[in-house]
């Protein structure tokens, strides 16, 4: 098999027990990576309506075919379980070198069981795999973790994945570290991790990745790079500011939430842009595992020294989502998140959910006691509350279990701005109604990156499409995003790389690495497959289409107040039946038996 392995690590964590299996062609044209492997299983050995804390929960790190090859960004991989935080499919993508280096130590996967009866982390020399104590590193934040397991296993060039304290913890929205400062981070992969008492999972590896004609791909490699370097977003704009290039981008637009999707514009937004930080703090970029892109940026503060990011999404979610206009300050507490080990758009949609409540005197003073008043723009808010919601000490411990639950704990439910119980991310959906159809179907809850319609809608890839149009093209296009994207996860590669390269750019990465001879469409069913299968384990586990494939309320009658799209709600009432019908699913949202059976899927009806 090129491409691939061949092989999957299965370690039960209750018995100690780690075995092989293996992976045959067949199976990988059916599911190709990441994603297709960690829901095929789930399907298959997993009852999805499982405690997501439950030692019956598997939790699962997938590579694809083209992780840790020379294909720009392969170096993706993906963290695949039931998630703690909306009851449904969670599948976090981290990039690096993990990932890679998993590939090269002759595994494609690794799918954990049970759960350990003390802290414990997996080492992965190539064939050589154990079990270790994690004990002393049990408490450690994230970048002491990899240090002391580094040291202790006697060499620098392990690839280490672990979780903080906030997954230890079980705080709900915790995620998976790599590489310091790279997480899988949605969904509360991490808390899962933790609740397995799984520390770590460090591995080195010595092999290579076989190619079906190493001549043909190097050229088709050198070919797409190309075209990604001489694009105006991964050539330039990625490069030079990183994905905080969008800040000016979004907000002159008029969809740049803030105070909590109270308003569409941040008036502070150009002073914490990816310009304003190139300008201030940056040292340098900072690629992953073989990418031509390099967004990864690399500051420097005087209170701090040398950290990583923020990124786009974690400058809002700290910044104008709790109308805090601090750019040391949100590095300060962007750093501490990644340390701690928690997502950071979710951290900060809890803690603007908490100051909306408290605002609105839903939340009062003696609930909070002497710590720092939940109101926007208070920067005291961030450092104190991330350490206490970590530690789930104090108020700490109801932020913990995320915005949803807290706004429920205190009916303020409308006030609680996700989707499935997951904090939506950094764009305001009524500047981009395309994109609020994406965050209403998405198979994890409020998430962006599965269907990125801001592509077309505001940056105009493959085209430009008016964001307010919400004709059969449309909604069209979200389904053929969602497809596309499952498919860029399942192959080991980078979202980022959509900026210059189209679906049939893909088939040619893919063939000439795999040898096969595959259609643009036939890849993209594998990418329909995947999406079905994850709405599959979705309705098994219990969810109600018509109540759950939906927005806040604010998002779907309250119309903007002002900005470009002044007086514009998201119109999902007209889109959501159509979506339904050209996904081939009833009009209830269910998936009927005719397209269980086109998609081969029948095993798991």
């Amino acid at each position: 098999m090129f491409g691939y392995q061949g092989k999957i690590l299965r370690v039960n964590l209750t018995t100690g027990k780690i075995s092989e299996e293996k992976i045959d062609e067949k199976f990988a044209k059916k599911w190709l990576g990441t994603r297709g492997f960690g829901i095929y299983y789930l399907l298959k050995e997993m009852d999805p309506k499982v405690d997501p804390f439950s030692p019956e929960n598997k939790l699962i790190f997938a590579t694809g075919p083209l992780t840790g090859t020379t294909a720009p960004t392969g170096g993706r991989y993906m963290v695949i379980t039931k998630s703690p935080l909306t009851g449904y499919i969670a599948m976090a993508n981290s990039g690096g070198f993990f990932g890679a280096e998993l590939k090269f130590a002759g595994w494609d996967a690794i799918i954990f069981e049970g759960k350990a009866d003390h802290p414990v982390y997996l080492y992965i020399n190539d064939d050589q795999v154990e079990l270790r104590d994690a004990s002393h590193v049990w408490g450690k934040v994230v970048s002491e973790t990899e240090k002391i397991l580094t040291e202790e296993v006697g060499d620098k060039r392990v690839q280490i994945a672990s979780i903080g304290p906030a997954g230890e913890n079980l705080v709900r929205f915790a995620a998976v570290m790599n590489n310091g400062h790279r997480a899988a981070g949605r969904g509360g992969v991490g808390a899962v991790m933790g609740s397995k008492n799984l520390k770590a999972v460090v591995v080195r590896g010595h092999k290579r990745v076989e190619i079906a004609d190493r001549q043909k791909f190097t050229s088709v490699v050198k070919e797409k790079i190309e075209k990604l370097k001489k694009d105006p977003v991964a050539g330039g704009g990625l490069p030079n500011y990183g994905t905080a290039v969008l800040v000016n981008i979004i907000n002159s637009n008029g969809l740049y939430p803030t105070r909590n999707f109270q308003e569409s514009q941040f008036e502070y937004a150009e002073e914490q842009s990816g310009e304003a930080m190139r300008a201030k703090y940056l040292k340098r970029n900072k690629p992953c595992f073989a990418c031509p892109i390099g967004c990864g940026r690399v500051n420097v503060l005087p209170t701090l020294g040398e950290t990583e990011g923020p990124e786009y999404e974690s400058i809002w979610a700290l910044g104008a989502h709790l109308g805090i206009n601090d750019l040391a300050s949100i590095i300060e507490a962007n750093h501490l998140c990644d340390e701690y080990g928690l997502d950071t758009i979710s951290t900060g949609g809890t803690l603007a959910t908490a100051m909306e409540l408290y605002e609105r005197g839903l939340i009062k003073p003696e609930d909070i006691g002497d710590a720092p008043p939940l109101r926007f723009g208070n920067t005291e808010v961030l450092h104190y509350y991330i350490e206490k919601l970590t530690f789930r000490e104090g108020f700490g411990d109801i932020l913990a279990e995320g915005g949803y639950r807290l706004a429920e704990k205190f009916n303020g439910v409308e006030y609680f701005m996700g989707v499935k119980k997951q904090e939506l991310p950094a764009y305001d959906p009524r500047g981009a109604e395309g994109h609020g159809l994406g965050y209403a179907t998405n198979n994890r809850g409020g998430c962006h990156i599965k269907q990125y319609m801001i592509s077309p809608e505001i940056l105009g890839y493959p085209y430009k499409m008016d964001p307010h149009d919400i004709s059969d093209e449309k909604v069209k296009m979200v389904i053929l995003f969602q497809d596309l994207t499952a498919l860029i996860d399942a192959a080991g590669l980078c979202l980022f790389t959509t900026f210059g390269l189209g679906a049939d750019d893909y088939r040619d990465l893919l063939n000439a690495a795999l040898g096969w001879d595959f259609t643009t469409e036939e890849y993209l069913k594998i990418g329909e497959r995947i999406w079905n299968a994850e709405r599959l384990f979705n309705l098994k586990a219990g969810l109600d289409p018509l109540k759950e494939d939906t927005l806040p309320k604010r998002l779907l009658e309250e119309p903007v107040k002002s900005g470009p799209n002044k007086g514009h709600v998201v119109r999902l009432k007209e889109m959501l039946p159509r979506y339904y019908k050209f996904r081939g699913w009833t009009e209830d949202g269910k998936i009927p038996e005719e397209k269980i059976k086109e998609l081969g899927l029948e095993e798991f009806a």
